[in-house]
């Protein structure tokens, strides 16, 4: 312990580097480090490799922890990995607006303040067909505000099917419990028929809400209730209907086979949909948001309701919906880079691999281009599988987990997934350009194993 080096003098050896206040936590942070790696009985280090260890602190210390990674294992809308990356058009829209100033809240026709809502509400309206929309910071959200503001103090009738949980173990029950409203359960987990919802109907209900259960599906003797006659159901008892899609998948003119059996936003509103809820990161391929769209009446009392304040979105988030909204509408969704990834083919995936391979290829390193399967991920298309293609590698020193330990520990980190003890890199996830850049990441990773 008494051989470990005074602050003062790695201070010193480091002052050109960054603040001294900076510097001096370092070498704080080095020598404590050592004093316990002393204690459990490692050796003395010398003053050099003190000097080294703080500089390795001070350089991490003035990285951001929030860093880019290649997004290698298949799923494309991957939720620990950012959910949906942003295009350019999204990109250049968000710089310009954050720039500087913006007209946020401001109307310049009439020289007063306006509403932030007001932004993004047309172009939704114009591509779902509601007559009204409003923009809060993401899908929770958007449910909890909408059942807060109808229905309060009143019963909510949901199918035991659609009682669903979402990630972070956040569920559906707990989300309305916090809305203030008292949950009403209806039919089984697999068969729920209307008039399940027609015996519940009571004095107390303020709403019926139908939830798309976009992250998981139930298959064989199952039975729920139609949108449109859910709709005609709550028409007739003057009880709002709401519906939790989700995923948010906007009918535009896109391939059906995308989203095969995915109902869209636009269907369900001309089924009768008084309010829908949908994310905006998801099949959007947008920003996180939550939209709420539907009759103007109803999110005039969502867009009342003080829960607002506390969930509203800043002017970046806008700028990248508008952005992204305006994709949908022009018919050019597909340069979205969620739709950009989906849409290559199974053949120029293959021919990526088969070069990634070749390129990799060492004596001590196995990498070979193999066919796999890719999914949507996110909570979304559960059960949809995309064509890809693979590059698995297999060292000779060492396995498939301290491979990935290294490439997670890359200049850009590396995530890929495991299959029989080999490390897949699924290029379904991967951009084209970041292709070679894996190669130089790799080789710089395998170059840092013991």
């Amino acid at each position: 312990m008494r051989s470990l080096p005074q602050v003062d003098l790695i201070v010193v050896e480091l002052r050109e580097r960054a603040p001294h206040a900076l510097v001096v936590h370092a070498a704080r942070c080095a020598i404590d480090l050592y004093r316990t790696e002393i204690s459990n009985g490692s050796p003395a280090p010398s003053f050099d490799e003190v000097v080294e260890r703080a500089e390795q602190l001070l350089d991490a210390r003035r990285r951001t922890d929030l860093q880019p990674v290649i997004n290698a294992t298949g799923v494309l809308i991957h939720t620990n990995l950012g959910r949906v990356p942003l295009g350019k058009r999204q990109l250049e829209s968000v710089t310009e607006i954050a720039r500087g100033y913006s007209n946020l809240e401001y109307d310049l026709e009439a020289g007063r303040r306006g509403s932030r809502y007001s932004h993004a509400s047309a172009l939704i309206s114009t591509l779902t067909g509601a007559e009204a929309a409003l923009v809060v910071n993401n899908n929770a959200a958007a449910v909890l505000l909408t059942l807060a503001a109808l229905g309060t103090n009143k019963e909510v009738i949901i199918s035991r099917g659609e009682l669903i949980e979402i990630g972070g173990e956040f569920r559906m029950p707990d989300v309305m419990s916090m809305s203030g409203t008292r949950l009403v359960e209806v039919g089984t987990t697999n068969r729920t028929h209307l008039a399940d919802y027609e015996r519940a109907i009571g004095a107390e209900t303020g709403a019926i809400l139908k939830v798309h259960p976009s992250n998981y599906k139930v298959v064989g003797f199952t039975s729920e209730v139609p949108t449109r006659d859910l709709a005609e159901l709550a028409r007739g008892r003057g009880l709002p209907f709401v519906y939790d899609a989700g995923s948010g998948f906007i009918d535009d003119g896109r391939p059906a086979s995308l989203a095969p059996g995915e109902p869209s936003i636009n269907q369900a509103l001309a089924e009768g949909v008084d309010l829908i809820t949908f994310s905006g990161d998801k099949l959007l391929g947008g920003p996180q948001a939550g939209v709420i769209a539907g009759r103007s009446d109803l999110l005039g009392r969502v867009a009342k309701h003080p829960l607002l304040r506390a969930l509203r979105v800043d002017k970046m988030t806008l700028a990248a919906l508008e952005a992204t909204l305006i994709a949908h509408l022009e018919g050019s969704a597909e340069e979205l880079p969620l739709w950009s990834l989906a849409g290559v083919s199974g053949e120029e995936l293959h021919a990526r691999a088969r070069h990634l391979a070749a390129t990799l290829s060492t004596d001590d390193l196995k990498a070979e281009a193999i066919a796999s399967q890719a999914v949507t991920g996110g909570g979304s298309l559960p059960g949809r599988a995309f064509t890809s293609w693979a590059v698995a590698l297999n060292h000779a020193e060492i396995n498939a987990d301290q491979l990935q330990e290294l490439l997670r520990g890359a200049a850009i980190p590396v995530v890929g997934r495991i299959v029989d003890d080999r490390l897949l890199l699924d290029l379904r996830s991967v951009f084209p350009e970041q292709v070679d850049v894996l190669v130089d990441l790799v080789r710089e990773a395998l170059a840092q194993k013991p």
